[in-house]
């Protein structure tokens, strides 16, 4: 397995591409393979694997997270379609604390985002009928969840679309700002 590991703007954020072996049929590719992400440093036991599917372009998904002792480190990748993804930094004790990280996730390129534990996550669908998954190095708590609203102005983050535009469920269009959240929280 090929593996390009690119750290983002907060390095502890990761875009990861992997190799595609390309003819005729379509493609082929390892886009997990556990010892290569070792070699890597990535060393994230990754348990549990989520998907979801949204219908529509400008479908908002986040910024969610959990605490501990359910944090989750993830590893975003896009089987159909394309979104923009976002990575924020709520470790309590970081220097880049309420700083983020983006990164355009599409099924074309196959390129995955690893998220560490310790930072909200969330995205936006660029295309309809997108389809993502995930992986997770612990298990969904709904006791542990928590989250941050995704068009808080204080978090200058440049999404696609604008607010009034976005579909988004009820739960997420309630989560409070950055600035509601208690800093050693997570």
């Amino acid at each position: 397995m090929r593996l390009q590991v690119t750290p983002l703007n907060l390095p502890d954020v990761r875009l990861i591409h992997t190799d595609r072996h390309a003819d005729p049929r379509g493609y082929f590719s390892e886009s997990y393979v556990k010892q290569d992400f070792a070699a890597a440093g990535i060393t994230s036991d990754f348990i549990q694997d989520n998907e979801s599917m949204s219908v529509s372009h400008g479908t908002v998904r986040g910024l969610h997270f959990q605490i501990a002792p359910f944090a989750q480190a993830k590893l975003i990748r896009v089987l159909r379609g394309a979104i923009f993804d976002v990575a924020l930094d709520i470790r309590g004790e970081s220097a880049t604390y309420g700083q983020h990280a983006c990164a355009e996730l599409t099924a074309a390129t196959g390129d995955q985002l690893l998220i560490p534990a310790g930072f909200a996550h969330g995205f936006c669908t660029l295309e309809p009928d997108t389809v993502v998954i995930y992986k997770t190095d612990n298990v969904y708590s709904p006791r542990h969840e928590r989250g941050v609203y995704w068009a808080d102005p204080a978090l200058a983050i440049a999404w696609p679309l604008n607010e009034q535009d976005a579909v988004i469920s009820a739960k997420d269009r309630a989560l409070p700002p950055l600035a509601a959240l208690t800093r050693h929280l997570a």
